[in-house]
């Protein structure tokens, strides 16, 4: 879906579910979506050191003759096969990845985001961040502080949980979509939309 996402016909009907969940309330919305929030590289080399450690056991114990000089050279084309395909398939990298440090990767990075688009300048501390990351298949919304998110209690849970839902095995995005304009009725309880509201950040998905 992360993929979907960049492309312009999804972008657009983002936008548009942004807007019309902002026509309901005061609260401002962006969506953001990036390729990954963290670097991977232990996992990699992790894999590549299996890699070449399973080839030196082949070459070592393998009833088939090896000439010991090429050995060294062997297991390090095991390892940089390890690392490649590591690197280059997201779901075998994933697998192999903590689900903890990814889930912290994505709050840190959501955290970094919402920093760098400006979305805590608004007037009344009410932007929203929906923070999308590919890799790790998971959704961070972040709320300023002018958001009551213990107020609208357990419809901002269930909206998460259907972000969350959206992201996972295969993305979809009619379930990001859906979680996503469910927001506007959450939030018109709490934060109605005021009749002097100006749109302050922008409708359009961040990359």
């Amino acid at each position: 879906m992360a993929n979907a996402l960049w492309d312009q016909h999804a972008k657009q009907q983002v936008s548009d579910a942004i807007r019309a969940v902002e026509a309901q309330t005061s609260a401002e919305i962006v969506v953001a979506v990036r390729p990954k929030s963290g670097h991977y590289r232990h996992t990699d080399d992790l894999l590549g050191s299996v890699a070449a450690l399973a080839a030196l056991f082949v070459l070592l114990f393998a009833d088939q003759e090896f000439a010991v000089v090429w050995m060294p050279l062997d297991t390090a084309v095991a390892f940089g096969l390890g690392v490649a395909f590591s690197a280059f398939f997201a779901p075998v990298r994933r697998l192999f990845t903590s689900s903890s440090l990814m889930r912290e990767n994505v709050r840190t990075a959501a955290r970094a985001a919402f920093v760098d688009l400006g979305i805590g300048k608004t007037r009344d501390r009410n932007g929203i961040l929906v923070f999308v990351s590919a890799f790790e298949q998971r959704v961070e919304v972040v709320a300023d502080t002018g958001v009551d998110t213990a107020a609208i209690g357990a419809a901002w849970t269930d909206a998460q949980n259907v972000f969350e839902k959206s992201m996972k095995g295969i993305p979809r995005l009619d379930l990001f979509l859906t979680a996503l304009r469910s927001l506007g009725p959450v939030l018109a309880g709490p934060m109605p939309r005021k009749a002097d509201d100006v749109n302050e950040l922008p409708d359009e998905v961040a990359s």
